[in-house]
This record gives C-alpha cells, structure tokens and sequence, in this order.
C-alpha cells in the first residue's frame, strides 16, 4: 500500500522520503539494542555493586543534593559576571586587532600577544597563577577575594578566546561593505559601528554560545583557589560522606543547565547554515 504522504510526489522525492524513514527506523532500532545491552550487561560486571554503592547511591544523592543546588548559585554568580566583561574585552581585543592605522600598530601587537598568551596557557594554570599570585602581594580585604582573582583569570583566558571569534566574524563580512560605507562618506569609526560590527557580531552567535556553555564548565575550576561553589562542595560531601555520588549529583546539575544552552546553539548553527544557502 502507498505512503498518503508520498502521493503526489516526484520520483526522487519519493525515494529521499523512503530514506529518510529507513534511516529512522535504523537509527531507532539501534539505539534501543544499546540501551537494552547497557541495561542488561552493565550490571552484570563483577564491580558493578561497588560501582553503584559508591556513584550512584541514592540516599547520598537526597542528603547532598540540596547543598549542591545552593553551591551552584556561587556558579552562576561568577558566570553572571565574568560573561559580559567577556564579551566586552574580547570584542575590544578584537577591534585592537584591526586597526589600520599606523599610529595605533602598538595597540594591535597588544592585542596579537593578549591573544597568543592567554591562549597558549592553560586556564587551570592562569587561575593558579592570578588567584594565588595577586593576593600574595599582601592586598587589604576585599581586594585579596579569590572571588576577583579567580574571575579575573576566567575573563582573561575567555576574552582571548571570545576575541578571535569576533575577529573571524568581522573578516566575513566582504570587504566590498567597507568599501561602499566609506564611499557614502562615513568614518571609519563610524562604518565599523554601523555596516560591519552588526554584520559580524549575528555572524559568530552560535560560536559564542558554545564558548558561555564552555564557561559555565570552567567556572569550577576556581575551587582549587577556595571559592565553595559546586565542585568544591561536591568534595567536601565525598570526603564526608566516602561517596562519590556527589560528584554525580552536580553533573546532573550542570546537564541540566548545558544541554538546553547546548541544543539551542546547535539551533542556531543549523539556521544559519541553512540561511547561507
């Protein structure tokens, strides 16, 4: 019997019609075979009891979880904060990169060497190094804050990042734009304002998308300067408690947070390639 949906349809659209639901229907089927066998012969390795007394035990998940959620608001705080001194220093990074002027070339080597170093070093070692640096300088409160330090370390590292996404954004955008604005009498300050930075910031959202949900990630790493967010108070539960379901705890909190973020930036990637078309 004919598929109704594929009455009227051309040769070739019924045969890309046929495709697609084979391929759903293998994509479905193999995917419940490896859930089945994960289900079935998971539990089936000899530490699996370990395993599940020490990752997944729910009465320690209920005892801590709690205190987690209250830990992941120092999370969001920090990400609240870092983000747009992020977007800022990155874009103004990307501006001193640039420049045309040969007055302003210093300003440009800036902002080539801000990006080359704050690239090249990890940011695990950026956060030792400023949250433990700085504050050794003997700094009165609240200046010695790991709290400062440590996000002063996450925009850095970020905004070297963010940067080259909006420089590439701002190469995109044809030179021939340049040309026409600066044709109609305007500026140059005044064609990057108008003409390309609108051009170029829409260009490099789904990029900068994945760089936040990668900041969210990262905020963590300020825990081995003292700040008591998720990650540390997770630590502070498995030492207590000899667990280490509360390590699994505030990973679900973070999927809870990263896979929406994530799916929408996928969103936006597939519109807009399906724009350039």
């Amino acid at each position: 019997m004919a598929d109704p949906k594929a009455a009227g349809l051309t040769r070739r659209e019924r045969y890309e019609h046929h495709q697609l639901r084979r391929s759903l229907i293998i994509a479905s089927v193999s995917t419940v075979l490896v859930v089945l066998a994960l289900i079935i012969f998971v539990p089936m390795t000899p530490g699996w009891e370990k395993v599940q007394k020490s990752f997944f035990n729910w009465d320690v998940l209920a005892k801590s979880f709690p205190k987690l959620l209250e830990a992941f608001k120092i999370n969001v705080m920090i990400f609240a904060w870092s983000a747009p001194a992020i977007a800022i220093l990155g874009l103004l990074i990307a501006l001193a990169r640039d420049v045309k002027s040969p007055a302003l070339f210093p300003l440009r080597i800036f902002g080539v060497v801000f990006t080359d170093v704050f690239r090249g070093v990890p940011v695990i070692l950026t956060v030792y190094l400023i949250g433990f640096g700085i504050p050794g300088l003997g700094l009165p409160r609240p200046w010695n804050s790991p709290y400062i330090w440590g996000s002063l370390a996450l925009i850095l590292t970020y905004s070297a990042y963010v940067a080259e996404i909006f420089r590439s954004g701002i190469d995109s955008v044809h030179y021939s734009q340049r040309s026409a604005a600066l044709s109609l009498g305007l500026s140059e300050r005044q064609m990057m304002r108008d003409v390309v930075l609108p051009q170029a910031i829409r260009n490099v959202v789904p990029s900068q998308m994945n760089m936040l949900i990668a900041l969210q990630k990262d905020v963590s790493l300020l825990s081995f300067i003292g700040p008591v967010e998720i990650f540390r108070q997770a630590g502070v539960f498995k030492s207590l408690l000899a667990n280490f379901t509360p390590y699994v705890g505030a990973a679900i909190i973070f999927l809870v947070v990263t896979i929406p973020a994530t799916r929408y930036a996928d969103y936006l990637m597939a519109r807009q390639s399906q724009e350039r078309r």
